[in-house]
């Protein structure tokens, strides 16, 4: 426990209990106890959303990865039909040498 051992806890417990007083103790424990679950259940509430956005960014990405890849596919096909079109409009273009 951020590495204060059992002798530094009672001690700091010795010292608040001297300090404060024993009749308010108590109540000072309590709203540090409230204070400490307020934060730990605004912590965690961050934590989530910030996973929920996390998770989002990954579904975004991975989407947009599969357009791009669907994209690419469909561009070399694409190339692939152009370059046959032109194979074959410059084998019909050019004479047979076997006619002359």
């Amino acid at each position: 426990m951020f590495g204060i051992g059992f002798n530094e806890v009672l001690i700091i417990l010795i010292l608040a209990l001297i300090i404060i007083g024993p009749k308010k103790l108590p109540d000072i424990a309590k709203a540090l106890g409230k204070g400490y679950r307020e934060f730990r259940k605004a912590f965690e509430e961050v934590k989530e959303e910030m996973d929920l956005n996390f998770d989002d960014d990954n579904k975004s990405y991975d989407e947009v990865r599969k357009i791009g890849a669907n994209n690419k596919e469909e561009s070399n096909k694409k190339e692939n039909i152009d370059g046959k079109r032109e194979a074959e409009s410059k084998a019909d273009s050019e004479p047979e040498s076997g006619r002359e």
